[in-house]
């Protein structure tokens, strides 16, 4: 890691589902602040935020993130801490470009690991819907034509894998991918990040964020 640093994004599971767990943005922005972490922006409330560390990989910060998540919200998130290079290797190495234009019916699965071959054997075992999937390294790609919510396949991916992970439709891994860009770009001290992203403002690709 160089002198400057480097950007990461942090990616939260289990928060803000169905009104639980409810862990509000700015108190999320907040929380990097007081662990010392300068500029974070977060985009939405699945709990996506892009930060700057001077030390640390991606290993180390999400046992420093985790450990104080749960300090201070008393509930465990397993966390997906990724740098810039990773999220510009997720999107170049997307299986399904055709798709990328329906970003509601890509998604992309960060796992802690990579999957084993019996694992993935299984998984594919039972993928006989409307969906495909293809899992290169620590991510899953997959393709749901009729939109994640409707996915029957979906639900079968966590319990078949058993390997950790947590999922971002496309639209949000081209932002967080956008945002992390923008901050590696600055060239002097840390970066100066608006506090949030809105769903509502942010512009990508000519499309609006939802």
């Amino acid at each position: 890691m160089s002198d400057r640093g480097k950007v990461f994004v942090a990616l939260f599971s289990g928060i803000n589902v169905g009104g639980n767990r409810i862990v509000k943005m700015a108190e999320l922005r907040a929380f990097f602040g007081e662990l010392g972490f300068p500029g974070v922006a977060t985009y939405v409330q699945s709990g996506n935020a892009v930060f700057w560390s001077r030390k640390g990989d991606a290993a180390s910060l999400t046992k420093q993130l985790e450990a104080a998540f749960e300090k201070k919200w008393g509930f465990h998130s397993r966390i997906m801490v990724r740098d810039l290079d990773w999220f510009e290797r997720l999107v170049k190495e997307n299986p399904y470009p055709d798709v990328a234009g329906e970003p509601k019916k890509l998604h992309a699965y960060v796992l802690e690991c990579e999957p084993t071959a019996e694992e993935i054997t299984r998984l594919a075992e039972k993928c006989i819907g409307p969906e495909s999937f293809e899992i290169r390294g620590d991510v899953l790609y997959l393709h749901a034509p009729d939109g994640l919510g409707k996915s029957v396949f979906a639900n079968l991916i966590p319990r078949t894998l058993k390997v950790p992970g947590t999922a971002r439709n496309w639209r949000t891994v081209l932002t967080l991918l956008e945002m992390a860009g923008q901050v590696s770009a600055t060239e002097l001290g840390p970066p100066t990040l608006p506090e949030r992203v809105s769903s509502q403002k942010s512009v990508l690709r000519g499309k609006r964020s939802v």
